[in-house]
């Protein structure tokens, strides 16, 4: 409980990764590295998604909704991050730092229930291969990623409603480069038994769902799998699965070690450690791995190229013949002018 001679803080003020003078530049072009390729890889893949009609899919859907989803997950905290570099003030106000976590903690949950959503469609395509077309329809994939997007920003909404109960009153330093749960209940002078409590009901009841969504049908999947004769059918079908399963061993792991302890050090560089690995770099491994591992990206990118170019000749070839004709219609004129002047 708040003492009534406590006031109040207005901001908060970032640790950020780093204050060493010496390593600032190098950490600053490290991570701006990252984040515009990680911005540029999970473009291309909407991009290609959005373009090239083979990819047209609800697979695809899915994955090019991932892609997009990093895009605002990555963008939440790495450009504050990249600036705090060269602040001389990492200060953020109140409100500010509540909102933040509000989008970063609703892409969070977007991402698991989307990742649910991505495992039932591989379910579908192993072990009911015909009958894919009629129950992955795309009205269907349409309402499930609309669900995912729903369910994410109404879990993220109870904890930033739950955050907004709380006082503080000081210290207020952070000691991250973003704002998450684990420290703000750090530096809050109320009690936060309340926010801790409905942290764990809802990670449990809403994360373990979302992980049972995820995990469950690759039993069926495994089995499905097991049963094909053809070790080269076991394979190609195995293989549909593997980017999808890397994703959420490591997006989970991360997530766990980040929410689900029971309660976070006050100073750990260790935990800022992770909090780089779940913000900062699996944006990046994420289009790194379906990109790296799936033949129709690979091919599709190959046409895209191939369409580029093509466009480029056929661009240079029109310019050319506009050039000619409009020589052709232009030289009657250049002629009549030399007769009548030989006349």
């Amino acid at each position: 409980m708040r003492s009534p001679n406590q006031t109040k803080v207005s901001e908060f003020v970032f640790v950020g990764l780093s204050d060493q003078p010496g390593v600032q530049l190098p950490l600053f072009l490290l991570f701006l590295f990252i984040y515009l390729a990680s911005l540029s890889g999970n473009l291309l893949i909407v991009i290609l998604i959005f373009i090239d009609h083979g990819l047209h899919t609800p697979m695809y859907l899915f994955l090019s909704n991932l892609a997009g989803l990093d895009i605002f997950y990555s963008s939440v905290t790495s450009p504050r991050m990249l600036s705090d570099f060269f602040s001389t003030s990492r200060a953020i106000s109140v409100p500010s730092c509540i909102a933040q976590f509000f989008f970063f903690f609703s892409f969070i949950c977007i991402e698991l229930y989307l990742l649910a959503v991505m495992s039932y469609d591989r379910y579908i395509a192993i072990c009911y291969p015909l009958h894919y077309v009629q129950m992955m329809h795309p009205k269907v994939c349409v309402l499930m990623v609309s669900a995912a997007w729903t369910v994410g920003f109404l879990t993220s909404l109870i904890h930033t409603l739950c955050i907004n109960l709380l006082d503080f009153c000081g210290p207020n330093v952070i000691n991250s480069f973003f704002c998450d749960l684990p420290q703000l209940f750090l530096l809050s002078c109320t009690d936060t038994f309340i926010n801790v409590f409905v942290m764990f009901l809802v990670g449990i009841i809403m994360g373990s769902g979302a992980l049972g969504m995820t995990m469950v049908p690759y039993i069926w999947i495994f089995r499905t799998i097991m049963g094909i004769q053809s070790q080269t059918g076991k394979l190609k079908a195995f293989s549909t699965c593997t980017s999808h399963l890397t994703v959420v061993f490591i997006f989970y792991g991360t997530l766990i070690f980040t929410y689900l302890r029971p309660s976070p050090t006050s100073n750990s560089s260790e935990d800022r450690l992770v909090s780089v690995m779940y913000t900062v770099v699996t944006p990046l491994i994420n289009p790194l791995i379906y990109s790296l591992r799936n033949k129709d990206l690979k091919s599709a990118l190959r046409r895209w190229q191939l369409n580029k170019w093509l466009g480029k000749i056929l661009n240079l070839f029109q310019k050319k013949m506009t050039q000619v004709l409009r020589q052709m219609l232009e030289g009657p004129s250049n002629c009549s002018g030399q007769s009548d002047y030989m006349v």
